[in-house]
């Protein structure tokens, strides 16, 4: 009972009987248009005191609603209110103007059959409670049994009179009753007749992987900046602590090194994280979010990776210093590869080993090899992280290019091939 109750008079059902009657109230203007045209053919009777021609001048404006529907604010405006009042989601509706004609002709067939559910609803709406309220009265009000005339004698009766109440409560229930099942199957029909076409799904659907590819992106950039800067800013602290008396000018230098990779990489976090803050995780807001490149940084990251200790022997070809050699994605792509290299060598490789580093161009290809002894650590996928070799191998796979890593006898090596020609 109370699963039915709240069928019938629950707040979803209520806001459902409104949406039917904002229907019938707006299928009153093609109701007067219709009366216009029946009234004559109906030889001057009076149109709205005979319900048959009341019904008429209903029918005749429907077609002139299901025209007007053709207007471009109708679906962005049906669709607010199916999702306001008849708890339709709001992602199985469309709210852009109707374009295609399979399009509007969804819009007209919806916006017809609302205004021809809610006109009579809302008729019997306006005629069945006080019709069935005095039903209900009838017994304790004497003088109310004299008026109707259809029916004489009968409520002389006292079974008449018993059976008054009831039947004025069982209509109010089947208008309730009425006024459910017609919300509900509105509520039903309007993803199909309101809902986005093919079309549309195909491009939001390619909206949200071009949001995902980017957002993705901007986690790399974080995993790759912030991960780099842990590292390198532990070793550059362990270092400083054990050589703190021993050596006074490499503290310095480790703590200028500490100082600089954390204010470069705060830079980086607040500039990625205002991107996501805002929303506005798009390739237009990705030029906001910074951007170091090979040929402009790498002598800065070579310089603070070495500041904690670590070895690097880098050969880096001339031509990578050359901006007009090396394409700007590549050049940004390759500057996060390397990082990453160091990184792992930063967290795995251990104490006083050297990290061979070597980027040249050959064969149109820009080439990353980081190779380091094998240290406490192997940089292998793991539970919860291994992130980074994925990210380089995403990276490279972006730009057409490929990446290996693995043991490659008593070292760890990193390869990587970044073609320099046809990259987007």
């Amino acid at each position: 009972m109370t699963a039915l109750g709240r069928s019938l008079f629950g707040r979803r059902a209520r806001l459902r009987w409104i949406h039917l009657i904002l229907g019938g109230a707006l299928a009153m203007p093609y109701v007067l248009v219709g009366s216009v045209v029946v009234g004559p053919l109906a030889e001057g009777a009076n149109v709205f005191g005979s319900l048959s021609l009341q019904l008429a001048s209903f029918a005749l404006g429907l077609p002139l609603a299901a025209v007007t529907s053709l207007f471009p604010l109708t679906r962005p405006l049906e669709s607010g209110v199916v999702r306001s009042l008849c708890g339709v989601e709001a992602e199985r509706l469309a709210y852009g103007p109707a374009r295609t004609k399979g399009e509007k002709g969804r819009t007209a067939a919806w916006f017809t059959l609302h205004l021809g559910a809610g006109g009579i609803v809302a008729g019997m709406s306006l005629a069945v409670p006080p019709f069935a309220v005095t039903l209900i009265v009838l017994p304790f009000v004497p003088v109310l049994r004299a008026g109707w005339p259809g029916l004489p004698g009968l409520f002389g009766h006292a079974w008449a009179l018993v059976l008054s109440p009831l039947a004025g409560a069982a209509m109010l229930l089947a208008l309730a009753g009425c006024a459910a099942a017609a919300g509900a199957l509105l509520a039903r029909w309007a993803p199909a007749l309101l809902g986005p076409s093919a079309e549309d799904r195909v491009a939001a659907a390619e909206a949200r992987a071009a949001d995902l590819a980017v957002r993705n992106r901007l986690a790399r950039e974080l995993h790759d900046s912030v991960g780099h800067a842990l590292s390198a800013v532990t070793l550059q602290a362990s270092a400083a602590r054990r050589l703190l008396d021993a050596d006074p000018e490499f503290v310095r230098e480790a703590l200028a090194a500490i100082e600089d990779t954390t204010r470069r990489t705060v830079g980086e976090l607040d500039a990625v994280l205002g991107v996501l803050r805002d929303g506005d995780a798009t390739g237009d807001a990705w030029g906001a979010a910074p951007a170091p490149t090979l040929a402009d940084d790498l002598d800065d990251l070579l310089r603070r990776t070495r500041a904690g200790g670590l070895r690097v022997d880098a050969a880096v070809a001339a031509a990578v210093a050359d901006r007009r050699a090396l394409p700007a994605p590549v050049s940004r792509e390759a500057y996060r590869i390397v990082q990453e290299g160091l990184s792992n060598a930063l967290r795995h490789a251990g104490e006083k080993v050297t990290v061979a580093l070597r980027v040249e161009v050959l064969d149109g290809h820009l080439r990353i090899t980081v190779e380091n002894p094998f240290g406490v650590a192997v940089p292998a996928p793991r539970p919860g992280g291994g992130h980074g070799l994925r990210g380089i191998a995403d990276r490279a796979r972006l730009l057409g290019g490929a990446a290996e890593a693995g043991a490659a006898g008593p070292l760890w090596r990193l390869h990587v091939r970044l073609p320099l020609k046809g990259t987007a």
